[in-house]
Parts: structure tokens; C-alpha cells; sequence
């Protein structure tokens, strides 16, 4: 990610992989939030061998299908969002981007137009 520098201070983690699964690019919080997996060292390795056959099967579906994957999650008494979601490049599907972003205790919703 060092062609895009505003995505190694972004306040959520960043992982990009190809239609494969594999690990393409992780900015500076996705590596520290993955450190006990490898951390940078993911950067190259499959996505799928990081989860278990649940997960697994889902993401490899979603791959295949091109379908984004949204949800929230807690972990350590935090909130977070998580998109997944396929990138194109000049049109033509590339992969997968995942962003987990941390979320506040009390987010506020609005119904806008």
C-alpha cells in the first residue's frame, strides 16, 4: 500500500487480496491486528489457510461470486464493522478488500431524504 500513503495512518485495518485469496497488500494496523498470525509476513499467503472451515467456505464462496460480506462484530469489549467487498481494476474483478473499522460505544444513526 506505500503507492496510496493515506492508507497506512487510515484508523482501520486494510487487507487487499486477489480472486484467489491471496494476500496482496495490508496497511500498518490490518499487519498489527493480524501479528499473532504473521502480521506482514501474511502479505503473499492465502487468506483461506487463516480461517477456520466455516469461515473458510464462506469466503471462498464470496470470492467466487463476487458478493460483498458486511457484519459487526465485538472482540475485547470493542465494536467493529467489517466490509468485505470485491475491487475491479480497469473493470475487470481483482480480489477482495477487507476494512475493519473500530466503532463507538454509541453510534449515532440518521434517516436521511
Amino acid at each position: 500500500m506505500t503507492d496510496h500513503p493515506w492508507t497506512q495512518s487510515f484508523p482501520g485495518a486494510i487487507t487487499v487480496c486477489d480472486p484467489e485469496g491471496i494476500i496482496l497488500e495490508m496497511n500498518d494496523r490490518s499487519q498489527h491486528m493480524f501479528r499473532e498470525e504473521g502480521g506482514a509476513a501474511l502479505i503473499g499467503t492465502n487468506v483461506l489457510d487463516c480461517h477456520p472451515e466455516a469461515a473458510r467456505a464462506k469466503l471462498k464462496a464470496m470470492l467466487q461470486t463476487q458478493r460483498a460480506n458486511v457484519y459487526t462484530i465485538e472482540k475485547k469489549g470493542r465494536k467493529k464493522l467489517v466490509q468485505q467487498t470485491p475491487w475491479y481494476h480497469d473493470g475487470e474483478y481483482a480480489g477482495f478488500v477487507e476494512m475493519v473499522i473500530d466503532m463507538p460505544d454509541n453510534l449515532p444513526h440518521f434517516v436521511r431524504g
